[in-house]
């Protein structure tokens, strides 16, 4: 006690002793002696969610060159190293204790040696440097959703980071009667030229046993800001043990007839059409990224983990991004990271418009149109993975209830995928393990990019949460069919696919036609229109998706375009339960529930092939 209290008022900038003592929560003095001690800093910074914090926050970002001042006032760029672009998922293990496994999905690696790895990359690598320490809270303050989080960092852009991103949680921590909290602790390690020297030595663990995330040597906010998906793996253990649900989700509301309102949650591997889904004009966001979801009162109630948003900028325009295009250029409180500043000093990304300038600076350093890289491959004038951080207040369609304590009640839940010959523009499960077992089990997305490989191969993606687990996946699967005990209702269950193809490589459906299906799943969660029934759930009928497109995208929806979208495709439906079984026989924990329903899926389709063939139009099933 007295050791770690010492180094605490020997290391801490004026006031932040203070500041840690009014939390009166010794774990909290623990935790920042025991790192203020390994990494040895020259000065602690504790921030306490005042305005003067926050500022100074922001100011020794830009002091220390992590990030810089553009054009516009309010907003600032940061740079990563070139080698450290995006989440690194081969440097990136859980700690277990020996003995323990959690399924061959997860990576993970002896506790003692990964503990024994980072403390020894993390030993004195805050020396000459400054410690900054933030309390945050994980979900609606003051609320059953909330969970308290604390981050230690040597840098000034990941704590500025969260704070835009996570509610202030300084004030939750000197009310909470609880004691715990998840712990976070990043070093950028030595810098040179305002990036981690020592990348290849880059590693982010996550000790479930203790709550807590080490990162070392690395910038990049996947890695480093460690109440985003990195908080999300603790909170999916928690959750698991406590009986609610961590989701790789975005919440929002969606407006109906006589001005209701009904609130979706959305699960979405990366480039599907989520951010798209969750931000349609004239609907009203709460979250676009993480979601907790509890039983309250027999109804199913979430929240948005986060109040802000770390979201790719690429593609990000005017037309077709409106809301948040108009909050990346007005004045305000914005981080770029990674794209492209132009010779006036204006960020610029792939995709903003059509007057891509021939240079300026990126993370390569001084760009030009035609630059390469050490492998004579063109660096592109913004990274692909180029982001923007903001605030959801941001945004002028925030939904009223985004801050709600206690949620919003959850009515539908949507899962999507990237499938170019299978998969139908919208369906309803039959119920909400059907929905469960042979959609959110079953999620795949296509590769978009010959750079990752082939492109249009499939990848596995269970609810789209598969990188982030931090349970056996059985169990994970489990945890969301037994969820629903107790609730007389449960939410329907849909699946999306923006991304049909004809056999020449078309897409069948327009960019904005996404609108339509979500229109139809709200009417359907109020029983306002039929469906058909098929071997693998309810799809809409032509009569009622016909003035929908008229009235929300002003325009004709033909016949025999319905008919194509929403043909039953009986080959590639049990070559995917095929793929899909071979994944799973592999898995030591699958449940016999998802076999069965899978065995049960295929025996529809093979009768009705049998009645119809291959290829059947939707009209030929009107019961």
């Amino acid at each position: 006690m007295i050791k770690y209290m010492k180094t605490l008022k020997d290391k801490c900038q004026t006031g932040s002793f203070e500041k840690l003592l009014a939390l009166d929560n010794a774990e909290v003095c623990k935790f920042v002696s025991k790192y203020a001690e390994l990494c040895n800093p020259d000065s602690i910074f504790v921030s306490n969610d005042s305005k003067e914090d926050s500022t100074y926050i922001r100011n020794r970002a830009v002091e220390l060159g992590e990030e810089k001042r553009l054009g516009v006032k309010g907003q600032t760029y940061h740079f990563d190293g070139i080698n450290d672009q995006g989440r690194d998922p081969g440097k990136t293990q859980y700690l277990l204790p020996r003995g323990v496994t959690l399924g061959s999905d997860i990576q993970s690696m002896n506790r003692k040696k990964g503990l024994d790895e980072m403390f020894h990359l993390m030993k004195n690598s805050m020396r000459s440097k400054q410690m900054y320490v933030g309390f945050f809270c994980l979900g609606p303050c003051d609320s059953e959703f909330s969970i308290l989080a604390a981050q230690i960092t040597d840098s000034a852009y990941v704590l500025h980071s969260e704070d835009i991103l996570v509610r202030d949680g300084y004030e939750q921590f000197k009310k909470a009667k609880k004691k715990d909290f998840f712990k976070f602790v990043h070093s950028a390690g030595v810098i040179e030229n305002d990036v981690s020297r020592n990348y290849p030595n880059k590693r982010i663990y996550i000790d479930l046993k203790e709550n807590t995330v080490y990162s070392a040597n690395t910038q990049y906010a996947g890695n480093t800001v460690g109440l985003k998906k990195l908080a999300m793996r603790l909170a999916i253990q928690k959750a698991s043990s406590e009986n609610w649900l961590t989701e790789h989700m975005f919440i929002m509301g969606a407006h109906g007839p006589n001005s209701r309102t009904t609130y979706f949650c959305g699960s979405f591997p990366s480039a599907c059409g989520k951010t798209s889904t969750c931000m349609l004009e004239g609907e009203t966001i709460v979250g676009d990224d993480i979601a907790y979801l509890r039983k309250i009162n027999g109804k199913i109630r979430a929240v948005n983990v986060e109040q802000g948003i770390f979201g790719i900028i690429k593609d990000v325009n005017a037309k077709d991004d409106p809301s948040i295009y108009e909050a990346l250029v007005t004045p305000g409180e914005v981080i770029f990271s990674n794209i492209l500043v132009t010779e006036d000093n204006m960020p610029w990304w792939i995709g903003k418009n059509d007057n891509t300038p021939l240079k300026g600076i990126n993370y390569s350093g001084q760009w030009h149109t035609g630059k390469t890289n050490d492998q004579n491959i063109e660096i592109t004038p913004s990274h692909t993975n180029a982001r923007y951080t903001i605030r959801l207040s941001s945004l002028k369609n925030k939904d009223p209830k985004a801050d709600d304590a206690n949620g919003v009640e959850i009515k539908g839940v949507i899962y999507g995928g990237r499938d170019s010959d299978t998969s139908v523009p919208v369906e309803q499960a039959f119920d909400w393990n059907h929905g469960i077992l042979t959609k959110a089990a079953t999620l795949e997305s296509e590769t978009t990019s010959a750079t990752l490989g082939q492109e249009g191969v499939r990848k596995f993606n269970l609810m789209a949460n598969i990188d982030f687990l931090s349970i056996p996946m059985g169990r994970y699967i489990m945890n969301n069919i037994n969820f629903v005990e107790g609730i007389e209702n449960p939410p329907p269950v849909f699946f999306v696919n923006y991304f049909l193809k004809d056999k020449h490589g078309k897409f069948l459906t327009g960019m904005k036609d996404k609108h339509v299906w979500l229109k139809w799943m709200e009417l359907r969660i109020h029983k306002d229109v039929g469906a058909i029934k098929t071997p693998t759930g309810y799809m809409p009928k032509y009569d009622d998706l016909k003035p929908l497109f008229r009235d929300i995208l002003g325009r004709e929806y033909k016949k025999e375009d319905y008919i194509t979208q929403f043909t039953v495709r009986i080959p590639e439906n049990l070559a995917k339960i095929e793929r899909i079984s071979k994944i799973y026989h592999k898995v030591p924990d699958a449940p016999d529930i998802l076999f069965k329903a899978l065995a049960e899926q295929e025996k529809r389709l093979k009768q009705v092939e049998e009645k119809y063939g291959e290829y059947i139009s939707p009209e030929k099933l009107i019961g």
